[in-house]
């Protein structure tokens, strides 16, 4: 049992929760208004149908008075006539006629009354259609709004995560391309030092970069050297250094053989 009755809430709650989602404020609103205005109408139709009464009851009760008149008369001409039976019978008659006037009477006030009732219910009915109305139109707008900005609402929420995801997906694009960069710098280095033997390129011997490492320890000797030798050559003249006795001798001769000649 205990089972069986929570199964029942449960399929009871979800149908509930399915109704609530299925239900539409505004579409009930217009339901409830269209059955005030049945409501109205039938309150108008039996008014309509208690006046339909009255007025008959009113012709009925008009025919009857006129009918006690001409009896009246008739009861009056057979007494001036001497036919004091006639007169009696005419009499008798119209007594008859006053008892179903009076009847008619009741009939007429409590019709009235009815017909009264009506009429104040009608107008009640009506104030109240009126306002519900008012009222419907009124929570449909601001359902409408309401709905609207619930709208606008999921929409900047969707646009939020997807600006999100766009964020996401151009980092971890900056984050791919610096390790391809970081790799590609890797290989090229590992290439350049000849620890990762280059596919495309000719196949290298390893005494021969012996050799060429040698030459290039050479010519940097050689440079060093040229640099130096540079370096010394700009310093004499500046420093006041006297010159190699090979480099003076050859300008000192110049002047020594022509003094010979003037002699």
């Amino acid at each position: 049992m205990g089972v069986m009755k929570r199964l029942s809430g449960i399929v009871q709650a979800k149908a509930n929760k399915a109704l609530d989602k299925a239900e539409n404020p505004a579409d009930m609103l217009d339901l409830s208004y269209e059955k005030q205005q049945e409501n109205l109408t039938k309150v108008r139709r039996a008014l309509a149908d208690v006046t339909t009464a009255k007025k008959r009851l009113e012709m009925q009760a008009a025919q009857l008075q006129a009918q006690a008149q001409k009896l009246q008369d008739q009861a009056k001409q057979a007494v001036g006539q001497g036919q004091e039976d006639l007169a009696r019978e005419a009499l008798t008659r119209r007594a008859a006629l006053a008892d179903q006037l009076s009847a008619l009477g009741t009939q007429h006030q409590q019709v009235e009354d009815q017909q009264q009732q009506l009429e104040t219910t009608a107008q009640r009915l009506q104030t109240q259609v009126e306002s519900f109305r008012t009222k419907k139109e009124t929570l449909k707008a601001t359902y409408a709004a309401s709905q609207a900005q619930a709208s606008i609402g999921e929409a900047v929420s969707g646009i939020s995560e997807s600006i999100t995801d766009a964020g996401m997906t151009l980092q971890r694009a900056e984050d791919k391309i610096s390790q391809m960069q970081a790799r590609s710098g890797a290989i090229d280095e590992l290439l350049s030092t000849g620890a990762l033997p280059d596919a495309l390129g000719p196949p290298k011997d390893d005494i021969q970069a012996q050799l060429d490492a040698v030459g290039q320890a050479g010519q940097v000797d050689a440079e060093l050297a040229a640099l130096k030798a540079q370096v010394g050559t700009e310093a004499l003249p500046a420093g006041g250094a006297a010159p190699a006795a090979g480099e003076a001798a050859a300008p000192a001769e110049a002047p020594a053989a022509d003094e010979g000649g003037a002699q």
